[in-house]
């Protein structure tokens, strides 16, 4: 089994495109301002945004993004004009995180776990 997409809500489809291009996301179908589908930089794995009419209460929905070097690309990011939520963090399952959320409330985490992402020092063994 792979992984094919992730759709998320928004309230406002075009607002979120600018967004996600602007993050670095290709986008690679907009027929219509209700959904739009993104390929990511890399990897096989695509993004989507789909409309609705309300949006998910309490935590919503959380996105992770791993990127090499959360540092250097929280500085580009920056000077994109991206506000975070949080300072980058050094996380105590291993992870280094920073944590932004897009137009819609989504909240979308950029990290870097190298090998703990799969494979921490608890990981059931055998697996």
């Amino acid at each position: 089994m792979n992984l094919n997409q992730i759709t998320i809500p928004s309230k406002n489809v075009p607002r979120a495109i600018e967004f996600y291009v602007k993050l670095g996301l290709k986008l690679i179908v907009h027929t219509h301002d209700r959904y739009a589908r993104f390929e990511m930089p890399e990897g096989d794995a695509t993004f989507s945004i789909h409309e609705v009419d309300e949006l998910p209460k309490a935590n919503g929905v959380m996105v992770y993004f791993e990127v090499e070097d959360v540092y250097k690309t929280v500085t580009e990011l920056k000077a994109k004009g991206f506000k975070f939520d949080t300072d980058v963090e050094e996380q105590s399952w291993l992870w280094t995180e920073v944590r932004l959320r897009d137009p819609d409330g989504n909240q979308l985490i950029i990290f870097s776990a190298g090998k703990n992402r799969k494979y921490p020092p608890w990981r059931k063994e055998g697996v």
